[in-house]
């Protein structure tokens, strides 16, 4: 047996690999005259490679002209079968190949399954051995912990990779927005300048028709008088050449159509056209007219982004006024007819009619938007979570909220004094958009895309959304504020 196991010892070296340093696999030789693995080729040197260099030799070689050692594969084979007979386990395990024993202990020092005759050998008499079975479970147990330490390790990365994936996401949304606004913006500023141009040519050509007009009326004036004044110069330059007796026949009527042709003709003059072309230069301020449209075009901006932000808001019931009713889904307040019989709980405003959003707001941007509709008196915004719910309080930045709201005709944001809002659309919409880090809340007209108001502040603390229906006004105030979804596609085509 031991001399099966030193054959086979010297047959592993001819039948291993120069590149893999394993058993041949699939064997192939080189122009050169040497082996290796047909997948080991590859791999150095690509499939797609025509020429390599020889594993062993560095000689350069063709893989067209590999050609397949069957005969060494064989081989190989051969040796596999030779070496497990070589070293016979006994049913305790493996046995040591110098002294065929059982491999009972374990050499600290060299790491190598050993069995007692060579640990009184002079190469490990020195060395700690340890039982086999105590030592396995010894590094079994320090696997077992590094395991432990490595799953964890995963799981922390792949909670990373995860909020990573999450946020190239987000950011891509963010991009794909932009994306979207630049292409829309430059449509429709090309859709604007080519109106401005259309209306500017089409004025321009008013004019130049009047001016044709004009100049074929003067034209045809004209030419009737040349016309008129060559027949009668015709005629006086024939009078002249008469003999004396004929000229003086009818000669004072000749005469006195001469110096009636010689009245003087007014030098041509179009005071009117002459002031419309100034108007039409005065008044045609394309640079304006392009300033102030994409000043609306930032406005709808800063709404498809601000959209972009949308989240869930809900009504919290155990803030409402006793008088107001919620909807089921907890997405429409209005005022009721009768004060309920409710809890009085810390949370719960009892003197104005107003009501909180269920969800807080500490950091990042949120965007929700409410239908007011019709509705003569409201305000809408966001508050700190911890404004006093009892008794009367100032809507005001300074104490706590952030809102706009519509009373007496007039909308106006809650600052102290209230500042008057100039709105040339009704908002049947409001859009609300609030950035924690950059101490902002932005009111959106969305029915015309353009942007109310910005508050500007220091936020700390929990910001929840705002909502007061407003006193119902000789019965015209009734109408729900309503919770509205906002679209999915936040640079689309917003909603009226």
């Amino acid at each position: 047996m031991a001399a099966a196991g030193e054959l086979a010892g010297s047959f592993q070296d001819e039948v291993t690999c120069s590149v893999c340093l394993e058993y041949f696999t699939e064997p192939v030789t080189t122009e050169c005259g040497h082996n290796v693995c047909r997948a080991c080729i590859s791999q150095c040197c690509g499939e797609s490679e025509p020429n390599f260099p020889c594993p062993q030799c560095r000689e350069p070689a063709q893989q067209r002209h590999l050609r397949p050692n069957r005969q060494l594969g064989n081989v190989v084979q051969l040796v596999k079968r030779l070496r497990l007979q070589a070293v016979p386990e006994p049913e305790g395990g493996r046995v040591c190949e110098r002294h065929q024993e059982a491999l009972k202990l374990f050499c600290q020092e060299d790491q190598t399954p050993i069995c007692v005759i060579c640990r009184e050998s002079r190469a490990h008499r020195a060395h700690t051995a340890l039982p086999i079975e105590e030592a396995a479970q010894e590094y079994r147990e320090q696997i077992l912990s590094r395991l432990q330490r490595l799953r964890e390790e995963r799981e922390e990365l792949q909670g990373l990779k995860s909020d990573w994936d999450k946020e190239s996401e987000r950011l891509l949304r963010q991009t794909e927005v932009e994306r979207q606004l630049v292409v829309s913006e430059v449509e429709q500023l090309r859709q604007f300048l080519a109106e401005q141009e259309r209306l500017l040519l089409a004025r321009l050509g008013e004019l130049d028709e009047e001016i044709g007009r004009r100049r074929e009326e003067n034209s045809t004036q004209l030419c009737e008088e040349i016309s008129r004044l060559s027949a009668l110069i015709t005629e006086l330059e024939g009078k002249c050449q008469q003999p004396a007796p004929e000229l003086l026949q009818g000669v004072r009527s000749a005469v006195s159509r001469g110096e009636e042709a010689t009245s003087p003709h007014p030098v041509p003059k179009s005071p009117e056209l002459e002031k419309r072309i100034r108007d039409f230069t005065r008044e045609n301020n394309l640079q304006g007219a392009v300033t102030g449209f994409l000043e609306g075009l930032a406005a709808e901006r800063g709404l498809r982004r601000a959209r972009g932000f949308a989240v869930d808001v809900t009504l919290d019931p155990d803030t409402a006024n006793p008088k107001l009713v919620l909807s089921v889904d907890r997405k429409r307040v209005r005022r009721g007819d009768t004060r309920q019989d409710l809890p009085d709980n810390p949370e719960r405003f009892d003197t104005y009619l107003e009501v909180l959003g269920a969800e807080g707001f500490t950091s990042g941007r949120c965007y929700w938007e409410v239908e007011v509709g019709d509705k003569p008196e409201w305000d809408l915004g966001v508050c700190r979570e911890s404004v006093s719910r009892k008794g009367e309080d100032t809507l005001t930045t300074e104490g706590g909220y952030w809102a706009l709201g519509l009373c007496n005709g007039e909308y106006e944001a809650c600052t102290s004094p209230a500042t008057p809002l100039p709105v040339s659309v009704r908002p049947s919409r409001v859009g609300i958009f609030l950035d924690y880090e950059a101490g902002e809340v932005s009111f959106y007209n969305v029915t015309d895309r353009s942007q109310l108001f910005t508050f500007t502040d220091t936020f700390s603390g929990t910001l929840r959304p705002y909502f007061c229906p407003g006193l119902s006004a000789r019965g015209e105030n009734v109408a729900p504020l309503i919770i509205c979804p906002v679209p999915a596609q936040a640079g689309g085509n917003l909603c009226p």
